[in-house]
């Protein structure tokens, strides 16, 4: 793992709440990033910057209660809100909100290729509309001290140059924004469901590599099919800073090698069990507080993966932790059809 710790400069930070660092994050992910999972991923990294469900402007401002959607634990931080939006106005004020309610980051959405986001010109679509955009990032820079950021594709539908997402970098970053998290698929916004476009659209991390290149006074990040801290490392000797999505979700304890790898300081996590086991304490206080057992527990379905008795703990608590009543009896024999193994973190 040497080249991944040559590949970057550390940061030291309070042993409780480490400053903002984005060298690696996990992505927001719809109905996966949610504050009970980001509450998981702290017992098996406190350094990697964690994000938000996408949450639109309107739920923000309208909806209620407002802790719905901005609730979370403090140990989740460093802690982005991702903001899906296009009014400029709007998007001030949630950002406004957002810094109040204490978290470190706001980033804009567009990204998402959706067809009810489109119509509401959010996401991905945006990229057609780089003044909005612009005009978005301006505005919130106004209403708030921390940072603003966009997370985008390198391209939709016919753009398909890297001069279309130079252009689009360009009039945002001209606007103020410094960070870009890219993305290395074009969202094929006629004639792809969003779920083939986070899979069929071709990866192009050259792209990617090459506006950080062309751009070396801002931050660039890289997003899109990575899947190993190796892989982390390869990416950031070209850019800035690394985002994995689905693959930190589905083989969590990928996350327990990210602080030693890529910070150069140890994990919270000796094992797969001593993670499951600091959760415990959050999971009874959800409980107390209503939360169904299966909110929660869901997120670990991945964490013993391979690992002899993963599958009957998958089974056990997909069958017993969505009963109503379920409590933490049904955790803690899930955890006891698996035997206790102190193993590396993976790579």
């Amino acid at each position: 793992m040497a080249k991944l710790q040559d590949a970057i400069s550390r940061t030291t930070t309070h042993p409780l709440r480490p400053a903002l660092d984005r060298t690696f994050s996990v992505a927001p992910m719809m109905d996966w990033t949610t504050r009970d999972y980001r509450a998981f991923a702290r017992t098996l990294t406190r350094h990697a910057l964690l994000y938000t469900e996408m949450v639109t402007t309107g739920a923000i401002l309208h909806g209620s209660p407002r802790e719905r959607f901005l609730g979370y634990d403090d140990t989740e931080h460093p802690l982005a809100l991702q903001l899906g939006g296009s009014d400029a106005g709007e998007l001030a004020a949630c950002a406004a909100i957002a810094e109040a309610w204490g978290y470190d980051e706001v980033n804009l959405n567009v990204g998402c290729p959706s067809d009810r986001v489109q119509n509401n010109l959010i996401g991905a679509c945006l990229m057609a509309h780089p003044q909005t955009v612009a005009a978005a990032v301006r505005a919130m820079r106004e209403a708030v001290s921390i940072p603003v950021t966009v997370k985008c594709r390198i391209g939709i539908d016919d753009q398909d140059a890297d001069a279309d997402l130079a252009r689009f970098v360009a009039e945002v970053a001209d606007a103020g924004c410094e960070t870009f998290i890219v993305h290395a698929r074009k969202a094929w916004l006629q004639g792809l469901s969003p779920k083939e476009n986070r899979d069929v659209p071709p990866l192009d991390y050259p792209r990617v590599h090459r506006l950080k290149r062309d751009n070396p006074q801002l931050h660039i990040g890289i997003n899109g099919g990575i899947k190993t801290l190796d892989d982390c490392g390869a990416h950031l000797a070209h850019v800035d800073s690394v985002m994995i999505g689905r693959e930190a979700y589905q083989n969590p304890w990928l996350l327990a090698g990210v602080d030693a790898a890529l910070y150069g300081v140890p994990g919270p996590a000796t094992s797969r069990h001593a993670a499951a086991q600091a959760l415990r304490p959050y999971i009874i206080r959800r409980l107390e507080e209503g939360a169904r057992l299966n909110h929660v527990t869901r997120h670990l379905l991945g964490l013993f993966q391979g690992c002899p008795g993963g599958r009957r703990f998958r089974r056990h608590l997909s069958e017993n932790a969505h009963r109503d009543g379920a409590g933490i009896a049904v955790y803690d024999d899930a955890l006891g059809l698996v035997p206790e193994v102190n193993e590396p973190a993976i790579h």
